[in-house]
Protein backbone atom coordinates (compact mmCIF):
# COMPACT_ATOMS: atom_id res chain seq x y z
CA UNK A 1 0.00 0.00 0.00
CA UNK A 2 1.11 3.22 -0.94
CA UNK A 3 -0.53 6.55 1.15
CA UNK A 4 0.14 9.84 -0.13
CA UNK A 5 0.99 13.14 2.33
CA UNK A 6 -1.94 14.90 3.91
CA UNK A 7 -4.38 12.10 2.85
CA UNK A 8 -7.60 11.73 5.07
CA UNK A 9 -8.89 8.15 5.17
CA UNK A 10 -12.14 7.72 7.43
CA UNK A 11 -13.02 4.99 9.96
CA UNK A 12 -14.36 1.97 8.76
CA UNK A 13 -12.84 2.53 5.35
CA UNK A 14 -12.09 -1.03 3.51
CA UNK A 15 -8.99 -0.74 1.51
CA UNK A 16 -7.77 -3.91 -0.70
CA UNK A 17 -4.03 -4.95 -1.28
CA UNK A 18 -1.67 -2.85 -3.07
CA UNK A 19 -3.89 0.50 -3.07
CA UNK A 20 -2.27 3.89 -4.05
CA UNK A 21 -3.72 7.18 -3.14
CA UNK A 22 -2.55 10.01 -3.71
CA UNK A 23 -1.98 13.73 -1.99
CA UNK A 24 -4.50 15.44 -0.36
CA UNK A 25 -6.66 12.79 -1.32
CA UNK A 26 -9.90 12.03 1.22
CA UNK A 27 -11.40 8.41 1.19
CA UNK A 28 -14.81 7.78 2.86
CA UNK A 29 -16.12 10.98 3.72
CA UNK A 30 -19.71 11.22 4.53
CA UNK A 31 -21.81 13.65 2.65
CA UNK A 32 -23.67 16.74 4.19
CA UNK A 33 -26.92 17.16 2.27
CA UNK A 34 -28.22 20.55 1.72
CA UNK A 35 -31.60 21.05 3.27
CA UNK A 36 -32.98 21.16 -0.73
CA UNK A 37 -31.17 18.65 -2.50
CA UNK A 38 -33.72 16.05 -4.56
CA UNK A 39 -31.45 13.04 -4.24
CA UNK A 40 -28.82 13.29 -0.93
CA UNK A 41 -31.05 12.53 2.22
CA UNK A 42 -29.45 12.55 5.56
CA UNK A 43 -28.81 9.01 6.52
CA UNK A 44 -26.35 6.11 7.74
CA UNK A 45 -23.77 5.14 4.73
CA UNK A 46 -22.02 1.71 5.00
CA UNK A 47 -18.16 2.08 5.19
CA UNK A 48 -16.08 2.76 1.54
CA UNK A 49 -14.80 -0.31 0.35
CA UNK A 50 -11.90 -0.02 -2.23
CA UNK A 51 -10.93 -2.87 -4.07
CA UNK A 52 -7.23 -4.31 -4.69
CA UNK A 53 -4.92 -2.66 -6.55
CA UNK A 54 -7.11 0.73 -6.83
CA UNK A 55 -5.22 4.21 -7.63
CA UNK A 56 -6.82 6.92 -6.35
CA UNK A 57 -5.16 10.46 -7.22
CA UNK A 58 -4.03 13.72 -5.56
CA UNK A 59 -7.04 15.82 -4.26
CA UNK A 60 -9.59 12.71 -5.22
CA UNK A 61 -12.46 12.37 -2.93
CA UNK A 62 -14.20 9.25 -2.46
CA UNK A 63 -17.41 9.03 -0.65
CA UNK A 64 -18.52 6.96 2.25
CA UNK A 65 -21.31 3.97 0.78
CA UNK A 66 -18.60 3.86 -2.29
CA UNK A 67 -17.94 0.03 -3.44
CA UNK A 68 -15.01 1.00 -6.06
CA UNK A 69 -13.66 -2.45 -7.63
CA UNK A 70 -10.38 -3.82 -8.29
CA UNK A 71 -7.84 -2.18 -10.17
CA UNK A 72 -9.97 1.16 -10.66
CA UNK A 73 -8.41 4.24 -11.91
CA UNK A 74 -9.31 7.58 -10.28
CA UNK A 75 -7.45 10.50 -11.42
CA UNK A 76 -6.26 13.71 -9.36
CA UNK A 77 -9.31 16.10 -8.51
CA UNK A 78 -11.69 13.41 -9.32
CA UNK A 79 -15.26 13.12 -7.30
CA UNK A 80 -17.12 10.13 -6.60
CA UNK A 81 -20.23 10.48 -4.63
CA UNK A 82 -22.21 8.01 -2.08
CA UNK A 83 -24.33 4.99 -3.23
CA UNK A 84 -21.76 4.77 -6.11
CA UNK A 85 -20.49 1.38 -7.26
CA UNK A 86 -17.45 1.04 -10.17
CA UNK A 87 -16.68 -2.42 -12.07
CA UNK A 88 -13.49 -3.77 -12.00
CA UNK A 89 -10.23 -1.86 -14.29
CA UNK A 90 -12.90 1.28 -15.37
CA UNK A 91 -10.39 4.41 -15.30
CA UNK A 92 -12.20 7.76 -14.13
CA UNK A 93 -9.84 10.70 -15.53
CA UNK A 94 -9.01 13.86 -14.15
CA UNK A 95 -11.63 15.98 -12.53
CA UNK A 96 -14.84 13.81 -13.30
CA UNK A 97 -17.69 13.71 -11.22
CA UNK A 98 -19.60 11.19 -10.27
CA UNK A 99 -22.72 11.89 -8.59
CA UNK A 100 -24.41 9.67 -5.99
CA UNK A 101 -26.97 6.52 -6.83
CA UNK A 102 -24.92 5.71 -9.42
CA UNK A 103 -23.63 2.54 -11.69
CA UNK A 104 -20.86 1.95 -13.39
CA UNK A 105 -19.85 -1.46 -14.84
CA UNK A 106 -16.08 -2.70 -15.34
CA UNK A 107 -13.55 -1.66 -18.06
CA UNK A 108 -15.62 1.83 -18.69
CA UNK A 109 -13.11 4.92 -19.46
CA UNK A 110 -14.63 7.98 -18.42
CA UNK A 111 -12.58 10.98 -19.58
CA UNK A 112 -11.40 14.32 -18.13
CA UNK A 113 -14.10 16.60 -16.77
CA UNK A 114 -17.18 13.88 -17.93
CA UNK A 115 -19.85 14.78 -15.55
CA UNK A 116 -22.51 11.61 -14.72
CA UNK A 117 -25.53 13.01 -12.59
CA UNK A 118 -27.37 11.58 -9.85
CA UNK A 119 -29.16 8.32 -10.79
CA UNK A 120 -27.18 7.19 -13.91
CA UNK A 121 -26.19 3.63 -15.41
CA UNK A 122 -23.52 2.70 -17.39
CA UNK A 123 -22.37 -0.16 -18.24
CA UNK A 124 -19.56 -2.45 -19.16
CA UNK A 125 -16.84 -1.18 -21.68
CA UNK A 126 -18.68 2.54 -22.08
CA UNK A 127 -16.53 5.26 -22.87
CA UNK A 128 -17.53 8.85 -21.90
CA UNK A 129 -15.44 11.57 -23.41
CA UNK A 130 -14.16 14.61 -22.04
CA UNK A 131 -16.62 17.27 -20.97
CA UNK A 132 -19.71 15.27 -21.56
CA UNK A 133 -22.44 15.73 -19.80
CA UNK A 134 -25.18 13.89 -18.18
CA UNK A 135 -28.50 15.10 -16.86
CA UNK A 136 -31.63 13.92 -14.36
CA UNK A 137 -34.07 16.95 -14.76
CA UNK A 138 -36.77 17.56 -17.14
CA UNK A 139 -38.09 20.51 -14.98
CA UNK A 140 -34.94 22.22 -14.43
CA UNK A 141 -35.24 22.25 -10.55
CA UNK A 142 -39.23 23.44 -10.79
CA UNK A 143 -42.09 22.17 -9.75
CA UNK A 144 -43.24 19.03 -7.56
CA UNK A 145 -43.75 17.23 -10.68
CA UNK A 146 -39.89 16.63 -11.71
CA UNK A 147 -39.93 13.78 -8.84
CA UNK A 148 -42.24 11.67 -10.50
CA UNK A 149 -39.15 11.42 -13.68
CA UNK A 150 -36.14 12.30 -11.95
CA UNK A 151 -34.03 9.91 -13.31
CA UNK A 152 -30.35 9.57 -15.33
CA UNK A 153 -29.39 7.92 -18.29
CA UNK A 154 -28.82 5.03 -19.03
CA UNK A 155 -25.80 3.26 -21.37
CA UNK A 156 -25.66 0.07 -22.18
CA UNK A 157 -22.91 -2.04 -22.98
CA UNK A 158 -20.11 -0.62 -25.05
CA UNK A 159 -22.02 2.36 -25.86
CA UNK A 160 -19.73 5.76 -26.68
CA UNK A 161 -20.51 9.37 -26.08
CA UNK A 162 -18.58 12.03 -27.27
CA UNK A 163 -16.86 15.36 -26.28
CA UNK A 164 -19.10 17.68 -25.20
CA UNK A 165 -22.23 15.61 -25.89
CA UNK A 166 -25.46 16.16 -23.10
CA UNK A 167 -27.47 13.32 -22.68
CA UNK A 168 -31.22 14.30 -21.18
CA UNK A 169 -32.90 12.40 -18.10
CA UNK A 170 -34.31 9.17 -18.44
CA UNK A 171 -32.33 8.47 -22.17
CA UNK A 172 -31.41 4.97 -22.59
CA UNK A 173 -28.07 4.86 -24.66
CA UNK A 174 -28.27 1.07 -26.97
CA UNK A 175 -25.58 -1.09 -26.95
CA UNK A 176 -22.59 -0.41 -28.72
CA UNK A 177 -24.38 3.10 -29.85
CA UNK A 178 -22.56 6.06 -30.55
CA UNK A 179 -23.55 10.05 -29.57
CA UNK A 180 -21.20 12.26 -31.99
CA UNK A 181 -19.17 14.72 -30.30
CA UNK A 182 -21.55 18.29 -29.49
CA UNK A 183 -24.76 16.31 -29.79
CA UNK A 184 -27.73 16.57 -27.94
CA UNK A 185 -29.68 13.26 -27.39
CA UNK A 186 -33.22 13.73 -25.88
CA UNK A 187 -34.66 10.17 -26.94
CA UNK A 188 -33.41 6.74 -26.63
CA UNK A 189 -30.62 5.60 -28.89
CA UNK A 190 -30.89 2.11 -30.76
CA UNK A 191 -28.16 -0.58 -30.58
CA UNK A 192 -25.58 0.29 -33.04
CA UNK A 193 -26.01 3.19 -34.71
CA UNK A 194 -24.56 6.92 -34.67
CA UNK A 195 -26.18 9.43 -33.56
CA UNK A 196 -25.33 13.36 -34.27
CA UNK A 197 -26.99 16.92 -33.80
CA UNK A 198 -28.79 19.01 -31.57
CA UNK A 199 -31.32 17.01 -31.40
CA UNK A 200 -29.53 13.69 -31.87
CA UNK A 201 -31.01 11.66 -35.51
CA UNK A 202 -29.75 9.01 -36.46
CA UNK A 203 -27.17 8.82 -39.60
CA UNK A 204 -26.01 5.21 -39.72
CA UNK A 205 -24.61 2.40 -38.24
CA UNK A 206 -21.61 1.57 -36.07
CA UNK A 207 -19.14 0.34 -38.78
CA UNK A 208 -18.30 -3.37 -37.76
CA UNK A 209 -14.56 -3.16 -36.81
CA UNK A 210 -15.56 -0.35 -33.82
CA UNK A 211 -18.44 -3.08 -32.41
CA UNK A 212 -17.48 -4.79 -29.21
CA UNK A 213 -17.01 -8.46 -30.14
CA UNK A 214 -14.78 -7.06 -32.91
CA UNK A 215 -12.03 -5.86 -30.43
CA UNK A 216 -9.35 -8.43 -29.03
CA UNK A 217 -9.81 -7.07 -25.33
CA UNK A 218 -12.85 -8.03 -25.44
CA UNK A 219 -14.44 -10.34 -22.90
CA UNK A 220 -18.16 -10.70 -22.30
Amino acid sequence: MNIGKNVVIYEGTRLGKDVVIGDNAVVGKAPVPPKRSAVTKARELPPAEIGDGVVIGANAIVYRGCKIGNSVYIADLASVREDVTIGDETIVGRGVTIENKCTIGRRCKIETEAYVCALSTVGDYCFIAPCACFTNDNFVGRTKERFKYHNGPTLQRGARIGANATILPGVTIGEDALVAAGSVVTRDVPARKIVIGSPAKVRRDVPPEQLLQAQEDFTP
